[in-house]
């Protein structure tokens, strides 16, 4: 049943003029009062008709893209080439009509962050949203992303997952394009027990998240495989995808495991944290310690020695879910796509000298 005005009205106990001047903001309101008023719009998850007001099921020309961190190149990418497909014209004749306004939501990783922006974007009737990233596992916060991606389904919003996993039962979602994470740590692992190491430290992403959990899977696949699994929590070390988590967490391993010949990163970012620890140590690379990422971000085959990491397409895949939330192109047979990971050796890794 759609949620009324009046029904904010009867939960706030205030009239219907006083939530229509709270949410429109054209009038001085007690401060009480308007708390009481956004308390129970948010409690009925009330959605208020913006500018398209006499068109109740109309959505707008406005198109939402979550990401973590706009500041990370693995965000940014995917987003700018999102944008890119999402904000040019439709028909290619340069006339307005067919394009669409991208707003990119800075979630800063916060579950709740991100259920706020897609109920604003409900609010607006956003066309499209594309999420971007991995999705933190946890029971609560997968129940109302359901319930919050149905309700902007029925309202004609059309819903891609860039990098990021399928949600467990939910049909919202138009496509759901997912890296190879777990093949792709697999192989980077494999490549390193290939060269001769035999104890490989990691420096994993935050716990709760998919990207995470299936980064460390294949890399424990690999030595389970290879018979070298052991105890792989001594030699793993979790913390935020940064470079000073990069830096602390090898510290940390190296103390920990003074006989580790490699160093595998979460990312990139967090590679170059490890990579200056290791010379902090007075040790080399790849000579005493070889170092691997993940991604393969714009500034790795820059890096002295340059980064060996696995490339995921991050603007082809940003591209790709642009081009779906604008309908430009037919979604993948039953909406879920693997993108795959390649595995790109550089000067980073080389057989252990000892």
């Amino acid at each position: 049943m759609t949620v009324t005005l009046a029904d904010v009205a009867a939960r706030a106990r205030v009239s219907p003029a006083t939530v229509s001047r709270v949410l429109n903001g054209n009038y001085p309101v007690a401060s009480s009062t308007r708390e009481r008023v956004l308390r129970a719009v948010d409690e009925l998850d009330y959605v208020l008709n913006g500018p398209a007001s006499s068109l109740a099921a109309a959505t707008s020309d406005l198109v939402g893209i979550l990401v973590n961190d706009i500041a990370d190149p693995f965000f940014g990418i995917m987003a700018g080439a999102a944008q890119s497909e999402i904000g040019g014209p439709g028909d290619g004749s340069g006339r307005a009509g067919g394009e669409k306004l991208a707003v990119v939501c800075n979630t800063g990783g916060s579950p709740e962050r991100e259920l706020t922006y897609l109920t604003l974007l409900q609010r607006q009737r956003a066309a499209a949203v594309v999420l971007t990233g991995g999705a933190l596992e946890d029971p609560a916060h997968q129940a109302a992303m359901s319930v919050k991606l149905a309700k902007l389904a029925d309202a004609g919003t059309r819903i891609i997952f860039c990098g990021r996993p399928p949600l467990p039962d939910t049909d919202a979602v138009v496509a759901a394009l997912a890296f190879d994470n777990r093949g792709g740590a697999r192989r980077l692992t494999e490549h390193l027990i290939a060269l001769g190491h035999r104890r490989i430290g990691y420096v994993a992403g935050p716990l709760e998240r998919t990207t995470t959990r299936h980064r460390l899977e294949g890399h424990r696949e690999a030595m389970k495989a290879a018979g070298l699994y052991g105890d792989e929590e001594s030699v793993t070390v979790h913390g935020p995808y940064d470079r000073s988590s990069g830096y602390d967490a090898t510290l940390e391993l190296l103390r920990r495991e003074p006989e580790v010949t490699a160093v595998v990163a979460a990312n990139d970012t967090v590679a170059l944290g490890a990579c200056a620890a290791v010379r902090d140590r007075g040790l080399r690379i790849p000579e005493d310690v070889s170092v691997a990422g993940f991604d393969d971000l714009p500034f790795s085959v820059d890096a002295v020695p340059a980064l060996t990491t696995v490339r995921l397409p991050l603007f082809e895949a940003g591209a790709r879910a642009g081009r779906l939330a604008m309908g430009k192109e037919t979604p993948p047979a039953g909406g879920i796509a693997t993108i795959a990971a390649e595995l790109m050796e550089r000067g980073s890794t080389a057989p252990p000298a000892r």
